[in-house]
């Protein structure tokens, strides 16, 4: 229901308004699609927070028989259901779900529904066929022997080695994007709090932004009247949007309490700061343990053996960091992706979004989610290991992948983070001292430091 309530809020309302009655059945079956394919990838999402936080309720309340109904068995089953409907959501229902909406039936046939259902099933089977073909050509090439056997044992073997392609692409997915979801992390929280004024004069910066807002608004409203009518309309709009915003933001500032302007700021960057650097720390704890214990590699498990022993060495407190750093990972591999330029122009807005960018964005978020559960424990963010297919995927049991995997994540996030803090100090530093009003033909980096430091002890006098 929050999945279908998401997709409504961002869908484009005319799409679904149409005359066409043929054309509004087509768009609510994708929906659904859509919706079921969003709602897996939540449930992947909370696979391993759920099977921690069972795992140490458990362990507190051994005994109670309001509990017996929480076992491993449960457990197991959650994860085979979600691996498997994430799995037919990745190939099968989101591809149906394009084909559909894209197909007009065949020429000749008869026009409706059916006809599309028919069109889009056909050209299901021959992405499917072109798909395994391609998968057996790769492994045939690694595994000449083995691929011959693969043609009769397609459950066992060929499709195991597919969803073994498609995670990895995951993983590779979120190496690329997590790091850099972690130093957004940081520009996006604070765009959404209120900053203290660090040598900040608020009330002069506001009465300059009101004056540049007025002025826009006179040039839009005189449009082709005035000598105004040679500017660019559309780039002179933008403008005054981008001022009005920079406007409603410094009234916000101005209006905020003290407390929430001086300590809500700095005690979520530095919560903030405190998580990656957890992250980080527990990445480089894990590349020892992979040069020291070859049981450090993550692998797959068939009984999870549920309120036996805690997974954390710091018990019900570090099992209960493990969850959040888990959603804390997710969350900013999402910023990540958004804000990459590559799939920034994937990025919903509320009623005008196209059920194709739908589409693509549910299968972006499944494909992340789903690779998750691999992702946290191949970082050592846990140590509950992966259960069901999860645990076969053929690239787990290697060392020199998993511990280059490490080797990267923990470079490129210590890269990011140093890059982040760093300018963001000094972009601080130059509009706390009021250098970023220098004309352009000054370059900042010239200025002496004594300039700089009278600035600021000339304001703070």
């Amino acid at each position: 229901m929050v999945c279908y309530l998401v997709l409504t809020h961002f869908k484009k309302t005319a799409e679904f308004l149409t005359d066409d009655i043929e054309d509004a059945t087509v768009n609510k079956i994708a929906l659904w699609l859509c919706t079921f394919t969003l709602s897996v990838a939540v449930c992947a999402v909370l696979l391993l927070p759920i099977s921690i936080l069972s795992n140490e309720v458990l362990l507190t309340f051994p005994h109670s028989y309001y509990m017996q109904w929480l076992n491993g068995s449960l457990i197991h089953g959650l994860w085979n259901l979600v691996f498997l409907f994430s799995n037919l959501s990745l190939v099968f229902l989101m591809p149906f779900a394009y084909f559909f909406t894209e197909s007009e039936g065949f020429a000749g046939s008869k026009k409706g529904v059916m006809a599309r259902v028919y069109e889009a099933v056909v050209l299901l089977l021959l992405l499917a066929l072109l798909v395994l073909g391609i998968v057996w050509v790769a492994s045939a090439l690694l595994h000449d022997n083995i691929a011959r056997k693969s043609l009769y044992d397609l459950w066992e073997y060929y499709l195991p080695y597919l969803y073994s392609g498609i995670s990895l692409f995951g993983v590779l997915m979120l190496l690329l994007c997590t790091p850099f979801g972690l130093s957004r992390m940081f520009s996006v929280t604070g765009s959404l709090l209120v900053k203290p004024r660090l040598l900040e004069d608020i009330e002069d910066t506001l009465s300059c932004s009101m004056f540049e807002e007025n002025s826009l608004r006179r040039k839009l409203n005189c449009g082709n009247k005035s000598c105004w009518s040679k500017l660019n309309m559309e780039a002179l709009r933008q403008e005054y949007q981008t001022v009005r915003t920079k406007r409603v933001a410094l009234e916000m500032r101005r209006k905020a309490s003290p407390w929430q302007r001086n300590l809500g700021y700095p005690l979520v960057m530095m919560a903030l700061l405190a998580l990656t650097v957890m992250c980080v720390l527990m990445v480089c704890f894990n590349v020892l343990e992979l040069l020291l214990d070859e049981t450090a590699l993550p692998r797959g498990m068939e009984d999870p053996h549920l309120g036996m022993a805690s997974f954390s060495m710091f018990g019900s407190l570090g099992a209960a960091v493990q969850v959040v750093l888990i959603l804390y990972l997710m969350l900013s591999s999402v910023v990540g992706f958004y804000s990459s330029s590559l799939f920034s122009g994937l990025l919903p807005r509320a009623k005008d979004t196209n059920l194709t960018q739908i589409i693509a964005n549910c299968v972006s978020l499944l494909i992340l989610s789903s690779a998750l559960p691999v992702f946290s424990r191949t970082l050592g963010i846990t140590r509950f290991d992966l259960l069901g297919d999860f645990g076969r995927y053929n690239w787990l049991g290697n060392f020199y992948v998993v511990f280059l995997y490490n080797m990267m994540f923990a470079g490129l996030t210590s890269a990011s983070l140093i890059k982040t803090v760093t300018w963001a100090v000094q972009r601080e530093l130059i509009r706390a001292f009021g250098l970023h009003r220098l004309p352009l033909t000054v370059s900042r980096s010239t200025v002496p430091f004594r300039l700089l430091l009278a600035s600021g002890l000339s304001k703070i006098q």
